[in-house]
């Protein structure tokens, strides 16, 4: 979703995500930091600020992540990052239960964290929470959560931007006046402001929209397949589908592959991971074109802003993570099969230059 604010992904672009937005079990304790930290950090030159010239840093990361390697990566990104900053991570993840993410908030306040990361969720659901973080003196960074709490630092993909350039890909390969279907679900902010472009778009290029179906859940892939299959029983003339949320273009993928109209319909994401590659480049793949920020690198990229806003640094209330275009025809002349092959062949992906300074030790990927 940005990935997307998902009550999963929700996620991840959704979630996708999810965006936003590949089932994960569910998780019901904290846990410490594990996974792939194997990103290498570049070295630290600068002399530490505090908190962090005085030891181990605590840091809670409060995750409501969804189905799909994003988040995965995402998170290990993070983590990867806290490690080299020498923070102590703790991480909670509701995994599509918005009341439970409510509750690992308060937990997450009462461990005595010096800062609190917010990965997507439900603004509704968790702003209580923010609001008593805040009153605490916690730092509070969110990802992808709207919140009009003031003293909280928001950071999110460039949602549309992404969808503008998924966009005028397909508006190059459908022309205008075309039937275009829609998969996407309202009310989580990555995918309203997706729509918003989606909307202008449709105008602009005189498409016909002949359905608008979609379901975020903790198997958005899954679920979505007989939705999207519905549609195009009724809509098989479509040559075009915005799914703008990884998870909802593999369930378009899926059910666009069942009807067997790979060859007149082809899709248009957002997002991008292993999985989404692997998608994209397999034979008849009707996957054409999407956007996106590497999840590793966005991950880290937070939790570095989350250590300057701590260190007094950050001097700023939002950070936004550009996205790049990503065609099927790019990956496949580049023969790309994952994300490390992307990273090497579109360097603007690596977050490098977005919250850092010399005493951080910057994860690259």
């Amino acid at each position: 979703m940005s990935r997307i604010r998902l009550p999963l992904a929700a996620l991840s672009l959704a979630s996708v995500s999810a965006l936003l937005l590949a089932g994960c079990a569910q998780s019901t304790n904290a846990s410490k930091a594990t996974g792939d930290t194997s990103a290498s950090p570049s070295a630290a030159t600068g002399t530490k600020p505090a908190p962090f010239d005085k030891g181990t840093v605590k840091v809670a990361l409060v995750r409501q992540s969804g189905a799909g390697d994003y988040f995965e990566q995402w998170g290990n990104g993070a983590k990867a990052q806290a490690k080299a900053l020498g923070i102590d991570l703790t991480v909670y993840d509701a995994q599509a239960d918005n009341a439970k993410q409510a509750t690992d908030l308060s937990s997450a306040i009462n461990s005595g964290a010096q800062a609190i990361i917010i990965d997507h969720g439900f603004p509704a659901t968790i702003q209580p929470e923010i609001d008593k973080a805040v009153k605490k003196g916690i730092k509070v960074v969110v990802y992808d959560v709207d919140t009009p709490t003031k003293g909280v630092v928001s950071t999110e993909q460039d949602d549309a931007s992404m969808a503008k350039a998924v966009l005028d890909v397909m508006a190059k390969n459908l022309g205008k006046k075309a039937k275009v279907g829609y998969v996407n679900v309202a009310g989580y902010a990555a995918l309203d402001k997706r729509d918003s472009v989606w909307k202008s778009a449709v105008g602009a290029n005189g498409w016909q929209q002949a359905f608008k179906v979609g379901k975020v859940t903790d198997s958005t892939a899954t679920d979505n397949v007989p939705l999207v299959s519905a549609a195009l029983t009724q809509h098989s003339d479509v040559t075009g589908i915005f799914a703008p949320y990884d998870e909802l273009a593999k369930g378009t993928v899926l059910a666009v592959q069942n009807k067997k109209l790979q060859a007149k319909v082809k899709v248009f994401g957002a997002d991008v991971s292993n999985a989404d590659i692997q998608n994209m480049t397999a034979a008849g793949s009707p996957w054409v074109a999407t956007a996106g920020t590497d999840p590793s690198a966005v991950g880290a990229a937070v939790v570095r802003t989350a250590a300057l806003e701590l260190a007094g640094q950050l001097n700023k209330t939002s950070v936004e993570f550009p996205a790049v275009a990503i065609t099927q025809d790019f990956l496949k002349s580049k023969k790309i099969q994952n994300m490390d092959e992307l990273r090497a062949a579109l360097p603007e992906l690596n977050l490098s230059q977005v919250s850092t300074a010399d005493w951080i030790a910057n994860v690259a990927h």
